[in-house]
């Protein structure tokens, strides 16, 4: 009983293997299809390029003397107003200039002041020496001198004051020098940039140096992006941008164009023209400088009939069209070959219709790269191939068990 019950069970299992193996051989297809659905959806075509967040309104602030920084009130983030001080310079040898310039226009004032009086005594002894020649009492050459002496007196006079003048420019130069080694806040905003310390020399005999940067509003910022020439021609005032940095990877971020520079950018042979996109930084999540990876929407179709791109690429092979019994179809398929339809084009794709599949021509729009509008030609819910993979037979070796399962392997 033992004997024959344990040679009944080896007889079950040999037929349920062999049953199995069968079932499995016979049930695959030679052809797997792989298909997508034809469904509704949004298709949106964008620009990508990258750019530099700042704020739109950034004030270099710098200083019109030279001098060494005395003391730096403010510092990096520091919220300041109109007017309020930045730094001082050292003001002792601008104190001085003054003085100086004092001094000078004293001496001036005084030298005007002699002057005016030589012209009085001039202008008296002329007087007197034309009386004295009405009455002949004096020659003609002394009257000569007179007129001489009283010309010579006003030019004097008006020599010392043009000398007074200039040293009074000179006092109002000393002075708005001297008011100049405070250095004030030209906007209200926010300190983004403090490039000296206190006791550094600054030298402004050629140039004025900055020594601070001020942003007006970081609640308002801008991204200037670089837009390949390629893609300029597609990029409009008014369109909506999407971008994400390096900070918040997960969180798109929105933004208008408001500007396309017509300056052009070329680095390495590669023209770019500089697009300007204003952003809302209400929540001051975003800092000036860094870098954005930006998305300009420059087309989109909402709720339309749409397909992957590869099945327009798709085309089936000789030996998948004769596994699949459609051999009359072979020349179709080997004779369409053409490229990506471009938009308002005409393509053709392979549809699925329960394990045979047909031809279709189609009519195309818009594209976003990875799906195509489909303008008419193919219903919704209708199925298209992307790809087809051929199964073949291959033998393990000569010893194998017949009841062994053989396996099926897959190409295009």
């Amino acid at each position: 009983m033992k004997r024959s019950g344990v040679a009944l069970i080896l007889a079950v299992g040999a037929v349920a293997v062999g049953g199995a193996w069968h079932h499995f051989h016979a049930s695959a297809d030679p052809v797997q299809l792989v298909t997508s659905e034809v469904a509704s959806g949004d298709i949106v075509n964008s620009v990508s390029c990258t750019g530099t967040l700042d704020a739109v309104t950034t004030v270099d602030v710098g200083s019109q003397v030279s001098g060494t920084i005395e003391s730096i009130p403010v510092d990096f983030n520091s919220i300041v107003r109109k007017g309020e001080v930045l730094a001082r310079l050292d003001t002792s040898i601008f104190k001085a200039q003054l003085l100086q310039a004092q001094a000078n226009l004293a001496k001036a004032k005084a030298d005007v002041g002699v002057a005016q009086a030589a012209v009085t005594d001039a202008t008296e002894k002329l007087n007197r020496s034309k009386a004295l020649a009405a009455r002949q009492l004096i020659p003609q050459s002394d009257l000569d001198s007179a007129r001489v002496a009283e010309d010579e007196a006003v030019a004097n006079l008006k020599s010392v004051q043009a000398a007074q003048a200039q040293a009074q420019a000179a006092v109002d130069q000393a002075d708005v020098s001297l008011e100049h080694t405070i250095i004030l806040s030209p906007i209200d905003g926010i300190v983004v940039a403090r490039k000296v310390d206190v006791g550094q020399t600054v030298a402004a005999s050629f140039q004025t140096p900055s020594l601070f940067s001020i942003a007006a509003d970081l609640t308002k910022m801008r991204v200037t992006a670089t837009v390949d020439e390629s893609d300029v021609g597609n990029v409009q005032v008014g369109q909506v941008a999407r971008f994400t940095v390096d900070a918040y990877p997960s969180q798109p971020f929105e933004g208008k164009v408001v500007q396309v520079r017509l300056q052009p950018q070329t680095v390495q042979n590669v023209v770019t023209y500089d697009t300007v996109i204003n952003v809302d930084n209400s929540q001051l999540l975003l800092k000036p400088g860094m870098t954005a990876t930006v998305a300009i929407e420059v087309a989109r179709r909402e709720d339309v009939a749409r397909i992957p791109t590869g099945a327009l690429r798709f085309r089936p092979s000789e030996a998948v069209l004769t596994a699949l019994g459609e051999t009359t179809l072979v020349p179709k398929a080997l004779a369409h070959r053409s490229a990506m339809p471009n938009q308002g084009g005409t393509g053709e794709v392979w549809v699925d219709r329960q394990g045979r599949i047909e031809p279709v021509s189609v009519r195309v729009g818009l594209s976003d790269g990875q799906s195509v509008e489909v303008l008419n030609g193919l219903p919704l819910g209708a199925r298209v191939v992307t790809s087809a993979m051929l199964a073949v037979n291959r033998p393990t070796g000569s010893s194998a068990s017949p009841l062994a399962p053989r396996p099926m392997y897959w190409h295009h």
